[in-house]
């Protein structure tokens, strides 16, 4: 029962955030989503839950802002960030000590 809230609880979250709670309209929006997905993939390394594609998203959402595509780097950002914290709720969620509770 308790792993299938996890599960629920994991699945409701993904959803919100792929959803794009974030609507970019300018830099600062998408320089603010940028560093709210290093900080995610910070704390999914820091308990070795950090995705495949994390760091690759946050790249290309840097390379994007460079070329002046705030929307889109800002959307590609929350992506990111969203893996980051789904990564460190999946790494605590398979050990004992429950660190996301």
């Amino acid at each position: 029962m308790q792993h299938s809230m996890k599960t629920t609880l994991l699945a409701a979250t993904f959803a919100i955030f792929s959803s794009g709670y974030l609507s970019a309209a300018n830099a600062t929006d998408a320089v603010a989503a940028i560093a709210a997905a290093k900080d995610a993939q910070k704390q999914a390394n820091s308990v070795g839950g950090e995705w495949r594609d994390t760091g690759k998203m946050i790249k290309k959402a840097e390379k994007l802002l460079k070329e002046g595509k705030t929307e889109e780097a800002a959307k590609l950002a929350q992506e990111a960030e969203a893996q980051g914290m789904l990564g460190y709720m999946q790494a605590t969620s398979q050990t004992s000590d429950n660190l996301h509770i």
